[in-house]
């Protein structure tokens, strides 16, 4: 075996990725992508194994951003009916259901460019009751202070959601309300708290393979690797400037999972939104791909997700199986397995 297909350069934790090395990366034979891919995941993870999420949007529309894949900007004519947020209780009966039917983790969003104190003091009561039902705790509330993080970490959440959406370069054809440079402070916020980062992009909005290389860099050359890394393809939504977007060919975005899986060996990689318009082949790929991680249930905040009963059924076809939820809630996170994996590596 080359070095350059061993377990051991497939499965270090490099924070120092160039665009080149990773459009190199996507450039690969399939076949050899695949390996790659299979290969790191195994080192990290039961393949078998998917962990699965809920989400839920807890206050709907209105958002001042004008991020142009969205429905829920106030921006944008596409029909969407504002909401305020949701009372405690609705979300923690959708907690419950989300739980009975096997999820781990229980996102909430909302639609804000940022949450007031008065607003993060709600959505904090709505954390602290997740986090009782046994729950691991996710919110996407967009920006956040230093002081907004710790408040939340103090509560009890998990994972906090703050999306890259695509590369630095491609980023002004997609959002002007929101600098690339704020998500990232956002994420910084959330690192220097402790709490468990998820973040990822879209996938299908114009984009070059190069900017999705870019894209993965940034995600790859953090500090530390999100915990969670959400690879989404774009949901063409009636109303948006994306609408007419083309079509992303169904193996670049398999191309696009591989690489993350290669670049964050340690991370799980969602299949997120978009999943409602794959078909079980191309999912049963993004699993090979090394994807271990789903959203579960029949919306994703206001655009459709794939059914509960087909994903059950395609995971009894495939031989997979939920992840149970793991006990060590404080560990800090999927990274912390870094040094075990290259241990086993080194003793073989």
């Amino acid at each position: 075996m080359s070095p350059k297909s061993s377990p051991l350069h497939v499965s270090i934790l490099r924070h120092d990725w160039s665009v080149q090395e990773i459009q190199d990366i996507l450039d690969l034979p399939f076949t050899d992508l695949m390996f790659r891919a299979q290969t790191a995941h195994r080192l990290y993870f039961d393949p078998n194994r998917v962990q699965v999420s809920t989400l839920l949007s807890i206050k709907t529309g209105a958002c001042p951003e004008d991020c142009g894949y969205c429905a829920q900007s106030a921006r944008h004519e596409t029909g969407l009916e504002r909401e305020s947020l949701m009372p405690i209780d609705e979300v923690l009966d959708a907690a419950r259901t989300a739980r009975e039917q096997g999820a781990t983790r229980f996102c909430m969003g909302a639609a804000w460019r940022n949450p007031t104190d008065k607003n993060l003091e709600q959505v904090i009561a709505m954390v602290e009751g997740v986090h009782a039902l046994g729950l691991e705790t996710c919110v996407t509330l967009g920006m956040l202070t230093g002081a907004q993080a710790q408040r939340l970490k103090e509560a009890g959440l998990d994972y906090y959601n703050h999306n890259l959406d695509t590369s630095p370069e491609f980023y002004g054809q997609v959002i002007t309300t929101r600098t690339f440079q704020d998500r990232l402070d956002t994420l910084e916020h959330i690192r220097d708290v402790g709490l468990k980062t998820c973040s990822g992009g879209i996938l299908g909005m114009g984009e070059s393979r190069r900017d999705r290389a870019s894209m993965l860099r940034q995600l790859a050359n953090l500090p530390a690797h999100p915990e969670s890394v959400p690879i989404n393809l774009l949901v063409r939504v009636e109303g948006t400037p994306l609408q007419a977007s083309e079509a992303l060919d169904p193996f670049e975005f398999v191309r696009v999972v591989a690489t993350a899986r290669i670049l964050m060996p340690a991370s799980y990689v969602r299949l997120s939104a978009g999943r409602s318009e794959m078909s079980d082949e191309l999912q049963a790929l993004c699993y090979l791909a090394g994807a271990n991680s789903i959203f579960y249930g029949d919306r994703l905040l206001t655009t459709p997700n794939a059914e509960s009963d087909r994903d059950r059924a395609l995971f009894g076809r495939l031989g997979l199986a939920f992840e149970e939820m793991d006990p060590e809630r404080t560990e800090p996170g999927a990274c912390h397995k870094a040094k075990q994996a290259l241990d086993a590596i080194v003793e073989h």
